[in-house]
């Protein structure tokens, strides 16, 4: 077995999954996921995503030798760099025609990340709002220094 395959299996089982079921999920064979397992066949580059988010781990922990489980981050499809504003008061810039009215020029907290998503919070004109926005309508983010 290689590495990557070694890596796939381990995390497989490690999540529950028979090679059946963890196919059935990303639209392959069992023997397809048999074969990437046993080093015999590589993963198609358009899969190694999907089997990234699958198994809860970095693209760079599946291709790199080096990078070890642990240093990957908790949230799937979030980077590492956005983490670092988890907790932070921010300004987001939204792309153009994506744009929150609510979140115009105010400073927000980053309260967490899921998935793809983060929930901020916000003093506004309407008082306190939470709200859930898809990290993929953000075009930049400022941390803000603390007044």
């Amino acid at each position: 077995m290689n590495e990557l395959g070694n890596k796939i299996a381990k995390k497989r089982r490690d999540i529950g999954l028979t090679q059946i079921e963890f196919a059935d999920k990303l639209n392959v064979t069992r023997q397809t996921v048999s074969r990437w397992e046993a080093g015999t066949v590589m993963p198609d580059i358009d899969k190694i995503g999907d089997i990234a988010q699958l198994l809860d781990v970095s693209c760079d922990y599946l291709l790199k030798d080096e990078v070890e489980e642990e240093s990957i981050p908790v949230s799937r499809g979030i980077s590492r760099l956005l983490q670092t504003a988890l907790g932070k008061t921010v300004r987001i810039s939204f792309f153009e025609d994506e744009g929150d009215y609510d979140l115009f020029n105010t400073d927000c907290r980053i309260l967490e990340f899921e998935g793809n998503w983060m929930k901020v919070e916000a003093d506004t004109k309407k008082g306190r709002i939470v709200k859930l926005i898809p990290a993929s309508s953000i075009l930049s983010l400022e941390i803000r220094e603390a007044e």
